[in-house]
């Protein structure tokens, strides 16, 4: 998302006293502390216990990175103008290793993707800007090329970012034991099995562009626990005329929850490919399970509520990040600070069925934080409620079967960097954008 001019500029000052604060700042053209994005990585003690952050001044980093210590978030200056790029293709690089005459390589796919991270790390952050590995418009080869990749890793957070490969695989976390992964405000684009994890992964507010066929779109390992689930809410899902929604070779589970689909997607739904020498049967039978999704064009049938089928039956509001993940992870609640701006609101962005009493609106602050400016009401744009320190505010009582608006000003030392509008409905409406509201 596109910060306006007076959040770019008080971003721009954040910058000038970054280093003050303990943050490293990469600048490609040296006007800081390093020039590339790994000499940054590097210079963090492999024993790290907490959060850091690397800020990535606007520009191209043709770098491939390695992360291999824990608690490190790379953080843009803008979404869309940091950009790391970088040209890998899976078979070119682990044939290279196989080849290798010493046979001393273990991991072959380790440094496959244009950002790698290793085994045994954990609570890494991608946010504000943009992967892409781009093998494919170069040589005009859509198989496996990695723009995320890891094995043994868990609590990866990828946040507002546009994350693209020119093949498939996209976006490969692949720890199956204990992966849980967490993605907000960020767009995702690729060919087969482009967002693929394995474990546990939450999605919300997002966009998907697939160009894939006959293949899928999405994949998920879910094998080693049956409660192991991918969950995509409030998001758009695209792709080229025909493309299929999603697949998996192993045993898995789906939930999608107030998704929108393009009208270029095919009548058919989540599937297991019979014929593909991987395919494992599932043990634990078909669990794909939707609530309030709509395509543009018409809606098949397959893709009607069936919440209640599932072992769980959760309730819609009932499934959010921290249910995903079990009670091991509620990243909504404890991801740090890195963002310029207020993020991660509760209620999230469209929710509905909000209590009228006793909700507190909450949100992960600006990095930069000193108080908040809040905003909220009725109308869009909301009025303001004043300023506060607190990333909370409570809002009840509220009326039932209403939808309210609000927002948060994060200010900084150096200026106040306004925020979003987001949106939510008490108890008694229907869902935001659902069939129902629009009088379908």
């Amino acid at each position: 998302m596109k910060l306006c001019s007076l959040a770019l500029c008080c971003f721009m000052i954040s910058f000038a006293v970054a280093g003050e604060r303990g943050i490293l700042i990469v600048d490609g053209t040296g006007k800081g502390q390093f020039r590339t994005i790994q000499e940054a990585i590097h210079s963090v003690p492999p024993d790290n216990r907490e959060n850091r952050i690397i800020l990535i001044r606007n520009g191209v980093y043709r770098e491939k990175l390695f992360i291999t210590t824990s608690h490190i978030s790379l953080v843009g200056e803008d979404r869309d103008s940091t950009r790391i790029v970088y040209a890998e293709l899976r078979s070119n690089w682990t044939g290279a290793r196989d080849n290798r005459p010493d046979g001393t390589q273990v991991d072959l796919d380790w440094g496959a993707g244009v950002i790698n991270i290793g085994n045994g790390v954990s609570d890494v952050i991608l946010a504000n800007l943009t992967v892409h590995n781009n093998y494919g418009s170069l040589h005009g080869d859509r198989s496996h090329q990695f723009a995320i990749r890891g094995f043994r890793a868990t609590r990866i957070a990828i946040l507002y970012c546009n994350v693209i490969a020119d093949g498939g695989d996209t976006v490969s976390l692949w720890d199956s034991d204990s992966g849980m992964y967490y993605h907000t405000k960020s767009y995702f684009e690729g060919w087969v099995d482009y967002v693929c994890p394995r474990g546990w992964c939450y999605i919300t507010d997002s966009r998907f562009f697939g160009h894939n066929t006959p293949s899928a779109s999405l994949w998920h390992d879910g094998s080693k626990e049956k409660d192991q689930k991918f969950v995509i809410r409030n998001s758009r899902i695209d792709g080229v005329q025909g493309f299929p929604l999603g697949r998996h070779h192993k045993d898995g589970q789906f939930y999608l929850l107030d998704c929108t689909f393009s009208g270029n997607m095919a009548d058919r739904p989540i599937y297991y490919p019979r014929t593909s020498p991987n395919a494992i049967p599932w043990k634990w039978g078909e669990r794909h399970y939707y609530f309030n999704c709509t395509r543009e064009g018409g809606t098949y049938g397959w893709l009607g509520d069936n919440l209640h089928e599932s072992d769980q039956a959760p309730a819609p509001r009932d499934v959010t990040a921290a249910w995903t993940f079990a009670g091991r992870w509620d990243p909504e609640a404890t991801l740090p600070a890195v963002l310029p701006f207020a993020s991660i609101p509760q209620p999230r962005n469209q929710e509905y069925d909000v209590p009228v009493s006793g909700t507190t609106l909450k949100w992960i602050p600006g990095r930069d934080a000193v108080s908040h400016v809040v905003y909220f009401g009725e109308t869009d744009p909301p009025s303001s409620k004043g300023k506060q320190q607190e990333a909370g505010y409570t809002a009840g009582p509220l009326k039932p079967s209403t939808r309210y608006f609000w927002k948060v000003d994060v200010v900084t030392q150096e200026g106040t960097i306004p925020g979003e509008v987001w949106q939510f409905s008490s108890t008694g409406n229907a869902p935001i954008g659902s069939k129902k509201e629009k009088g379908l």
